[in-house]
């Protein structure tokens, strides 16, 4: 069975900040095939950025789109009083994943529901905390 991955908004921005391709990286990582899944309300807040953000932000956030597009998009709903944060939680204990994400904050709240994590170790390659 292909192992899945939610990957959260700012791991789409290594590629560009640290020239790192996160694909295989992971593939590499996992040493299996995996299904990267960009959950929709992720897509939306990569949207936002790259049409409200500064030009910097903008033109990486843009460049963050064309990589998200190898992932299959899920579409969830996010509660009025739901963060992105929180859908990524819903998410991946629904459907039994590993998130890759390098929020500290969010990295911790899925550690704490074992919820395994891959996240970018000293600029260069992705780690992963937790076991599939």
């Amino acid at each position: 069975m292909t192992q899945k991955i939610i990957i959260d908004a700012n791991l789409f921005f290594v590629p560009a900040q640290f020239r790192i391709d996160i694909f295989e990286n992971m593939a590499t990582l996992l040493n299996q095939k995996f299904e990267p899944i960009l959950l929709s309300t992720t897509f939306q807040e990569i949207q936002q950025m790259a049409e409200k953000g500064t030009p910097k932000l903008g033109k990486q956030a843009a460049m963050a789109i064309k990589i998200a597009e190898k992932c299959r998009i899920v579409n969830v709903e996010k509660n009025p009083e739901e963060t992105n944060d929180e859908v990524i939680l819903r998410m991946a204990a629904q459907m039994k994943c590993p998130v890759a994400t390098n929020d500290r904050e969010l990295r911790k709240r899925l550690r704490e529901r074992d919820v395994p994590v891959i996240f970018l170790r000293g600029k260069h390659q992705l780690e992963l905390e937790g076991s599939l």
